[in-house]
């Protein structure tokens, strides 16, 4: 999330991971949403990057990215304790 400065980037994180949480219908506390949002907004821009894909700095395009990282990670825990 470059370019909104970490207390923003702490706010979005939370937001992202709480609506990524109601998406996905899984249950987690804020602090886990806010981890859940960061780093889905961080593995989500390195992937969209790496395919040529630059989202713009503003609120709206790193909010659905945030979000969509955010699902994506939720997905990959579930899979990934699904095998276990």
């Amino acid at each position: 999330m470059t370019g909104i400065g970490w207390f923003m980037t702490i706010i979005l994180g939370g937001l992202a991971g709480f609506i990524a949480e109601k998406i996905m219908k899984a249950n987690m506390g804020i602090f886990s949403n806010i981890i859940v949002g960061i780093f889905g907004a961080i593995a989500a821009n390195f992937v969209l990057r790496q395919l040529g894909i630059y989202t713009s700095g503003g609120w709206v395009a790193q909010s659905i990215v945030a979000v969509a990282g955010a699902c994506a990670l939720i997905y990959i825990y579930r899979a990934i304790k699904g095998r276990t």
